[in-house]
């Protein structure tokens, strides 16, 4: 049944809405007749002019030189084989979104019916006018090779096969920290390796390159052990065949090795293999998804092992994604004619040494860790490491320029690793990192609205992916009957309906505890009994009790009905007046953060300071640092209108309160969202050289038309409403949410569980 709903969630991913996973959008405005004039004809004709004159020109008027080809003829796609170029085409978007999201190349993937490899390489020859580079994917061994040889010698453009090289310079920046950590040599360390396919091969031929010797090796693929006699092998096989018998067998082999190298099959190495290496030994088993040996079974053969595998949920994942994209960004931005090996070198080396280095705190966060350092559970960066792009890059791009491959030349390489931190915002992975933060420690979420169809769906994704425990309220009969007209498993979530039976001493102990906090509130113990039959006070009193971790309601209640039970049983935070809303909206230039948005309608400046330093609170729980706006129709005192003083105002105050925040105002938005502007108009403004990431209105209609319009208009993911200053977690949906967005609001209210937790336990430790 799983299976059937996880397939099914695949096959509607891509199918739903605009088929596949890319477009193409253009860079130029063509609204006007004048703007297609410029775009088509007549003015298309001058560049094409310049371009014939000067071939070169083509990088300096066309997307050329930020496109890639990924090319493929679907004869090895991922683990499922030779299924031809049509199937292969889900797989060649996948990594088009990869080189995009990653390192902002633009790609056109180019499905080819071809499995001759000449005539292969004649319509790829045949297509370099189009592309700055040649990305080959998915194309069986030994094809693969000649194939890609063939490529490089012949086209002016870098080409890479990636399942050859990618898994080859990432292993080897692994392999680098590993000997170092374990005190071993690499020109005098013994390689045993299963596979010898593209990917084992281009490794241990990198590996040469780093200063491993070929009699070092021995190498085992499905016919055995490569040795002297066999007559099937090619010339870079042949350097690494042994002249053993042919009788020789992994298990022997393993004896004494410092270094296991693993990209063949699952479960084909034992325990006992493990323990027979040399002391403080390195297996990187690779295969996917079940690796030669699991991580548990290799780390229980041995304490002294340095285990790295293919898969992201344990330590030390060998991930091509750490590659390909930042690779071809350094060889596209010095327009590199060729991919060599000094540039895959310095990929090398650069991933290594960035694993030294103190691991930013956004990192930490993604994967739920005070203090990630280099140590045998951290030899490679994450993927999630947003640094990547500009260490790996740089790196590539001097070593193409040093080694005589690049037709264009960076001067300033500060300047050049700024531009690549702006291309797609340092903070711009942040839905991914709170995501997998979220799965590291999961809690348990209360949904009020649970006879919903996109809440019971969003609960099945997080309970799936272990990214929280749901808790449906309602009444059981009415939610499975739901679930099953919308084929949704809710196999092993809890469900709860505070009016049954079985709830009768809940409700008693609920609303004991209700009547004591709201006696003198006007509450009777008759109302407080009839409030536990409501699932927005049952839910809240769940959170209150520990009996949950955080609730989500709002899908389908009013605004003030969902909050008031949260404000009645968990109350505010102490020091806290007034809760706050906040909206954080995913955009293109980064995450941006809106508050109030939804609760105080015309707060005074004591009030905006209060706002502020919630927000500011909330932003930092994301690992982030609140760079702070406080908005108005006016710019540092143009106007003196009461509406423009109450936020100049609440800026002195929240200077006064907490002066380590970086925040400023009054100020216009277009002022604020534009750096040059600000710079230029504004020097003096403590928001200068900052990108601002936090918005603060000066009253909830600006707020929450601000939002709204942002969302619809400029198409921004919206996360919200965020409630700021309640002591424990409750979060409000907006009516008619959709399930991705009641699944991100589902991502805040683990990670606000989360947070409030530690915050807990601190004052805990600190009162003993």
């Amino acid at each position: 049944m799983k299976e059937q709903l996880r397939k099914e969630q695949a096959l509607d991913y891509h199918a739903k809405g605009r088929p596949g996973k890319i477009e193409v959008i253009p860079t130029k405005d063509a609204k006007t007749q004048r703007d297609l004039s410029l775009a088509y004809s007549p003015g298309v004709a001058e560049p094409c002019m310049e371009i014939f004159r000067d071939v070169e020109d083509v990088y300096k008027y066309t997307a050329k030189g930020n496109l890639v080809g990924v090319i493929s003829n679907g004869t090895a796609v991922l683990g499922l084989g030779n299924i031809g170029p049509d199937a292969s085409k889900p797989v060649m978007e996948g990594k088009a979104v990869l080189f995009k999201i990653f390192s902002d190349i633009d790609v056109f993937d180019i499905e080819i019916n071809e499995t001759d490899p000449d005539k292969f390489i004649q319509i790829v020859l045949a297509l370099e006018p189009t592309f700055g580079g040649i990305n080959l994917e998915d194309i069986k061994a030994p094809e693969c090779f000649y194939i890609e040889k063939q490529l490089r010698e012949k086209m002016k453009i870098p080409v890479m096969h990636d399942d050859q090289h990618g898994t080859a310079i990432i292993s080897s920046a692994a392999l680098l920290n590993a000997l170092e950590l374990q005190g071993k040599d690499i020109t005098t360390a013994k390689f045993v390796v299963s596979g010898a396919g593209a990917a084992a091969m281009s490794c241990v031929l990198l590996y040469k390159s780093l200063g491993a010797t070929a009699e070092n090796f021995t190498l085992f693929d499905k016919d055995g052990v490569l040795h002297s006699l066999r007559t099937d092998l090619d010339d870079d096989r042949k350097q690494f065949a042994v002249s053993a018998t042919p009788d020789m067998t992994l298990a022997s082999a393993m004896k004494n090795a410092d270094v296991f190298l693993g990209l063949s099959v699952g479960n084909v190495v034992s325990p006992e293999m493990i323990q027979s290496m040399a002391p403080k030994p390195i297996v990187f088993a690779m295969a996917n998804p079940n690796p030669e040996i699991s991580y548990e079974a290799a780390t229980a053969a041995r304490e002294d092992v340095i285990m790295a595998t293919g898969r992201s949920d344990y330590p030390n994942q060998v991930n091509n994604v750490l590659g390909f994209p930042f690779i071809f960004r350094g060889a596209l931005d010095v327009r590199a004619t060729q991919i060599n090996e000094q540039m895959k070198l310095a990929a090398v080396k650069a991933l290594a040494d960035l694993a030294k280095s103190a691991v930013p705190d956004i990192v930490n966060l993604a994967y739920n860790e005070k203090t990630i350092s280099f140590g045998k559970d951290y030899i490679i960066p994450k993927p999630l490491d947003p640094r990547l792009l500009s260490t790996v890059a740089p790196a590539v791009a001097r070593a193409a320029m040093e080694s005589g491959v690049a037709k264009k030349g960076i001067q300033d390489w500060d300047a050049y690793k700024e531009e690549l931190d702006h291309r797609l915002g340092l903070d711009n992975q942040l839905l991914r990192v709170i995501g997998n933060k979220a799965r590291l420690d999961p809690k348990r979420l209360v949904f009020a609205d649970a006879d919903n169809w996109k809440v019971l769906k969003a609960a099945q994704i997080l309970f799936d992916e272990k990214v929280a425990y749901p808790i449906l309220l309602g009444e059981e009969t009415k939610i499975k009957s739901v679930a099953a007209a919308n084929g949704i498993d809710l196999d092993g979530i809890t469900i709860i309906d505070p009016r049954s039976d079985k709830q009768e001493a809940k409700r008693t102990q609920y609303s004991d505890l209700y009547f004591k906090k709201r006696q003198r509130k006007g509450i009777n113990e008759y109302e407080a009994i009839k409030a536990m039959n409501d699932r927005n006070y049952f839910g809240c009193m769940m959170v209150e009790t520990g009996d949950a971790d955080a609730m989500i309601s709002g899908l389908t209640k009013n605004y003030p009905d969902t909050i008031r039970p949260a404000l009645q049983i968990i109350g505010t935070e102490d020091g806290v007046k007034k809760i706050a809303g906040m909206y954080l909206l995913i955009t293109k230039k980064g995450p941006l953060f809106l508050a109030d948005t939804t609760v105080n309608f015309n707060p005074t400046p004591e009030e905006i300071a209060d706002i502020t330093n919630l927000a500011a609170r909330e932003v930092q729980n994301f690992n982030l640092t609140p760079r702070i706006a406080l908005l108005s129709y006016s710019n540092f005192g143009s106007s003196d209108s009461p509406e423009a003083k109450v936020m100049s105002d609440a800026r002195k105050l929240v200077k006064k309160r907490y002066p380590s925040l970086i925040v400023d105002g009054e100020m216009q938005a277009s002022v604020a969202l534009n750096p040059q502007m600000l710079k230029d108009s504004y020097p003096f403004s403590e928001l200068v050289n900052q990108d601002v990431n936090t918005l603060i209105f000066p009253n909830l209609a600006a707020g929450n038309i601000a939002y709204n319009l942002l969302k619809e208009v400029g198409n921004a993911d919206a996360i919200g409403p965020i409630l700021l200053g309640l002591k424990k977690p409750v979060h409000v949906l907006q009516l008619g949410s959709s399930v991705r967005s009641i699944y991100n609001m589902a991502l805040v209210a683990v990670i606000d569980a989360q947070m409030k937790s530690k915050t807990k336990n601190a004052e805990i430790v600190g009162k003993i």
